[in-house]
This record gives C-alpha cells, sequence and structure tokens, in this order.
C-alpha cells in the first residue's frame, strides 16, 4: 500500500501542477477581458516569475497563446463589421518582415545564450514600463480621448503619411517578436496617432486584427528554434477561454479605473524588476 502511495505521489503532484498552469490561463484571459490590455504584459512576466520558466520559452509559449485568444477576438470584432482590414495590412506590411529579422537574428546567436536571455529580460522589462504607463495614462484619462470629425471624402483609414504604419508596425514587429508584449496599449496608443480620424472601436478591431498573424508568425518562428513548451501552451489555452468568458461578463459590473490603475502599478512592479535584476 505504502509503495502504491509513494508511486501515485509523482502522478499527483503532475496534476497539481497543470491546475495551476490551467488556473494562470484563466486568470490571464480574465484579466485580459476585463480590462483589454494585452495578455503577453501578464503571461509572460507571469511565466517567467511565476514559474521560473526561462524568458526565451514564456516569450515563444505566449505567442502562440495570444495567437489563439486573439484569433477569437477577431473572429467576434469581423462578423461586427468592425475590422478595418486597411488598416491591420499595413502594419502587417511593417510587422511581419520585422518579426522575420528578428527570428532570424536570434536563431543566428542562439535563444537560450545568456547574452540573448538577458537582451529579451531587459527589452521585456521597458516595453512593460511602457505599457504599464499607456495603461495608467487610459485608467485615470478621465474620458475617451477626443478623435477628429469624420470629413466628407476623406478615408479614415488613410494614415498621416503612408510609410509611418509600416515603420511603426516594422518596430512594434520586432518588439513583440522579442518580448511577446506590444500589441496590446502600445500598438492602440500607435494607432490613435497614426489614424486620428478612425472611432477607438475600430483602432482597438484593427490593433487585434494585426496581432494575429503577427503572433503567430512569431510564434511559429519561436517554436522553430525550440523555444514553445506545447504541453504548456495547451494547458494555458484550456484555462483562458473559460476566462475570457467569466471577465467578458464582469467587464461593466467592475469599477475600471481603480482595476486598471492596479494593474498598471503591477507591470510598472514587474517591469522594473526585469530592468534591474
Amino acid at each position: 500500500m505504502s509503495f502504491a502511495l509513494a508511486a501515485a505521489r509523482p502522478t499527483i503532484a503532475a496534476t497539481m501542477q497543470d491546475l495551476v498552469f490551467v488556473f494562470a490561463g484563466f486568470f490571464v484571459g480574465f484579466v485580459v477581458a476585463l480590462t483589454g490590455v494585452g495578455g503577453g504584459s501578464l503571461m509572460t512576466p507571469l511565466l517567467i516569475f511565476g514559474f521560473g520558466v526561462t524568458p526565451n520559452l514564456a516569450v515563444g509559449t505566449d505567442l502562440l497563446f495570444a495567437a489563439g485568444t486573439k484569433l477569437g477576438g477577431t473572429l467576434q470584432l469581423a462578423r461586427r463589421q468592425l475590422v478595418p482590414w486597411r488598416v491591420a495590412g499595413q502594419l502587417s506590411l511593417g510587422s511581419i518582415p520585422a518579426a522575420l529579422l528578428t527570428l532570424a537574428v536570434l536563431r543566428h546567436l542562439g535563444p537560450a545564450e545568456p547574452a540573448v536571455q538577458r537582451a529579451i529580460t531587459l527589452t521585456l522589462g521597458a516595453a512593460l514600463l511602457l505599457t504599464a504607463a499607456a495603461t495608467f495614462y487610459k485608467a485615470n484619462l478621465g474620458h475617451a480621448p477626443q478623435r477628429q470629425p469624420a470629413v466628407a471624402g476623406v478615408d479614415p483609414t488613410r494614415a498621416r503619411h503612408p510609410a509611418l504604419p509600416i515603420v511603426l508596425g516594422a518596430v512594434i514587429g520586432s518588439l513583440v517578436t522579442l518580448t511577446s508584449v506590444g500589441a496590446g496599449a502600445i500598438g492602440v496608443a500607435v494607432l490613435l496617432l497614426l489614424y486620428p480620424a478612425l472611432p477607438l472601436a475600430r483602432i482597438v478591431a484593427a490593433d487585434i486584427a494585426y496581432a494575429v498573424p503577427l503572433t503567430l508568425v512569431a510564434g511559429l518562428g519561436h517554436a522553430a528554434i525550440g523555444s514553445v513548451d506545447w504541453a504548456l501552451l495547451g494547458l494555458l489555452l484550456c484555462g483562458s477561454l473559460p476566462g475570457i468568458c467569466v471577465g467578458t461578463r464582469l467587464a461593466q459590473r467592475v469599477p475600471q479605473r481603480a482595476v486598471r490603475t492596479l494593474l498598471s502599478l503591477l507591470l510598472a512592479y514587474a517591469g522594473s524588476k526585469l530592468v534591474l535584476a
């Protein structure tokens, strides 16, 4: 009997660990649906600090996690005809090539090399600090940002300058590929500047839509160089879908300002810890 119990303990421990990962996916999906903050800014530091996952594995796994969750959001937004596909395409012209170039550099240097791990950690910390600032600003702005009124004959999906979406898309593409952070609050802030006449709902839809091919390409690239934990990815996705459903239902019942302010402080703490580590 004692032998049977001893043999069962590793199985029980493994099952409990799996449940913890499922709960982590639920938590991130819940908070993303509740606040609108990008999942990468939550999941990647959680995997690094909470579970001791190496930075390259945390980033690669989270990228495919984000691709799955953002695909579902894009399909819902597309059904409501909110996605400005021209805007998403313009950003993708810069972000996808930049992601491929970043992946080539990571492959050449070796994602598990200490110098690469440190570069990922520092860049992730800086991205979290930027996300924290954007989230704090949005939480305490007090009102929706003023958008330029629509003008007859002017296409709101036309950027201030035709090259800017490609250039800034490339910057975000590299940042997302290296850290899995940047296609959320930072992406929305960039889109607000590029498309001043585009309604806010369509800005958010564009940010989610263009992030799908970006995170998918970046995630599969990380998988090709061995930086994805597939078992962990499956557990996180199992938890995230119910979390998104619950968070969506409760989003209108919680004090958004207080929740987003608290979240921005937590992101700032995580970012500072990564930068100073």
